[in-house]
């Protein structure tokens, strides 16, 4: 069953943007994007594997709390048979012994089966062990897609910018009050923070968590517990409130999977962030991104990604046209992936320095800009931050300016800007009066932005003609060099990083000649099955 899609305004054209410039620097991110895919193609990784695993039905920890995908990748990488796949591993032992896939991970835990010393069976037979399995989990995830368009259906969708809020407690029972509370406010996303590190374990914790220091721990017990809490209050609000949480890190698919076997709507999900900011390695990042974004792709799952985080480090006037550049790219990465236009909520952020002159302007005109050159996207856009103050006076206006170019550009993931949160973690208070002031602003603004025109030699078109034309410039030169080479130099965020240095390299592998994966198999080819 396909995925209902987020409404999204239909756009006019204001800014006279160059369309053949638009589609030069699209076509060198799909360049990129081709060309890094090879790439994909050709390795896997240990993040991979053990959602491949998931996938499979394995699930749960052993009597030392190693979570179960975990102790059958380790014992494939120590057996130097990783490269062959989990799938056709566990597929030739499920074979051979007449197991399902979690109790050949037992019997891996227990030392009582090893999968380099069993015999091997034929592609045909292990492919018709593993297809229960396979189709048990598609259609655990074709039903999750089908709860959430009967929940539009019988409620509609929300009009305009979708309100998005964070909980963040470490304690997912108190996160689970607070998300209620947040829905009855007015909150239209969800997103439940991860805990500060976890996107460089490299394991999933397992079941419901308590404890989390700025954030909570993403589990799949975490993800069913928030769920069940947001359909509760959807049922009594009668209207369905999607829930977000943070697909990164190194262990990117595994997450991505549990989002989907869970339902989950919205993730935090780019091609470049784990690596910019986590020091992630880069090819680990890459290989691992395209698996979780097929499994996004296929669960109807808005993906989030993180352009914002550019202009926390960056100059956001300075360095505009790398978050354009970075938008085309993850575009493109996702297209790759099988994921629809639709479900790419492409990130930027209103991060300009107050006291430049005429910074609204300039914040309306990279806003317009997107919204131009990606019509069909969900866009994702982040409030002021880097220059919030403890002034929550002036903080609560420079929200309000965000609000205002969010409902004049037709922006659609809105996360919502506190007054307080440069002081502390935002009260329940202030995020009232967040919810209040963006709701005025989208109610007396609503249609205002089809009401307005920008001079044709005025600041504002001038400044994205500006902005594309250098995004378009640097979109050619990484075209020219590589997206590895690209990051070396530091092209995005003023981040260098090296392409055999950060963390998770040893967890990637060149694919054996028998590797086949079954659920990009399954879920890439979708299109012909629905």
């Amino acid at each position: 069953m396909k995925p209902m899609k987020a409404k999204i305004a239909p756009v006019q054209s204001k800014l006279g943007l160059n369309r053949a410039l638009v589609e030069q620097a699209r076509a060198s991110a799909a360049k990129v994007a081709e060309d890094t895919q090879r790439f994909i193609d050709a390795h896997t990784t240990v993040a991979v594997e053990r959602t491949v695993c998931r996938l499979l039905g394995i699930d749960g920890v052993n009597g030392v709390d190693v979570p179960m995908p975990n102790v059958v990748v380790s014992h494939l990488s120590e057996r130097e048979i990783l490269a062959d796949g989990a799938a056709l591993r566990i597929g030739n032992a499920m074979v051979e012994l007449g197991l399902t896939a979690q109790e050949v991970a037992e019997g891996i835990d227990r030392g009582e089966i090893d999968l380099a010393a069993l015999p091997n069976h034929s592609e045909a037979e292990i492919r018709a062990a593993l297809a229960p399995a396979v189709e048990a989990t598609m259609q655990r995830i074709n039903a999750n897609v089908a709860k959430r368009n009967e929940y539009f259906e019988r409620f509609g969708d929300k009009e305009g910018p979708f309100i998005y809020l964070i909980v963040a407690t470490g304690n997912i029972y108190e996160d689970i009050t607070q998300a209620k509370a947040a829905a009855k406010q007015g909150a239209d996303v969800i997103a439940v923070i991860r805990t500060t590190g976890q996107s460089l374990l490299d394991f999933v914790p397992y079941g419901a968590t308590t404890e989390g220091f700025g954030g909570t721990y993403a589990t799949q017990e975490n993800f069913r517990l928030m769920r069940a809490a947001l359909d509760e209050v959807g049922e009594e609000q009668h209207r369905y409130i999607r829930l977000c949480n943070y697909c990164s890190g190194l262990c990117m698919p595994e997450i991505a999977a549990m989002g989907a076997m869970e339902r989950l709507d919205v993730m935090l999900n780019d091609a470049l962030y784990g690596i910019l900011f986590r020091d992630i390695n880069m090819q680990r990042t890459i290989v691992d991104q395209y698996f979780s974004r097929v499994i996004n792709g296929y669960a109807g799952v808005i993906i989030n990604t993180g352009e914002d985080n550019y202009l926390t480090t960056a100059d956001a006037y300075e360095e505009a046209h790398t978050v354009l550049a970075s938008q085309f790219l993850n575009e493109a990465f996702a297209l790759k992936a099988g994921l629809p236009e639709e479900q790419m909520g492409l990130g930027h952020a209103f991060e300009m320095n107050p006291d430049l002159p005429n910074a609204f302007l300039y914040e309306l005109s990279q806003a317009q800009m997107a919204r131009e050159i990606f019509p069909r996207a969900p866009l994702k856009y982040m409030p002021p931050t880097k220059f919030m103050t403890g002034n929550i006076f002036r903080g609560h206006v420079q929200d309000a300016l965000f609000n205002m170019v969010t409902i004049l550009t037709g922006q659609k993931i809105h996360l919502l800007g506190m007054m307080t949160e440069a002081i502390h973690t935002p009260f329940m208070s202030d995020r009232a009066l967040a919810i209040e002031n963006a709701q005025y602003i989208f109610r007396t603004m609503a249609d205002f932005g089809s009401e307005i025109e920008f001079r044709e030699d005025g600041i504002i078109r001038s400044r994205a003609a500006e902005v594309l034309q250098k995004a378009a410039d640097l979109l050619k030169e990484i075209e020219r060099i590589g997206l590895f080479a690209t990051l070396e130099r530091g092209v995005f965020a003023d981040i260098k990083r090296p392409q055999d240095g950060g963390k998770g390299l040893e967890g990637v592998v060149r694919k054996a000649d028998l590797y086949f994966n079954p659920f990009i198999e399954a879920m890439r080819g979708k299109e012909e099955t629905v």
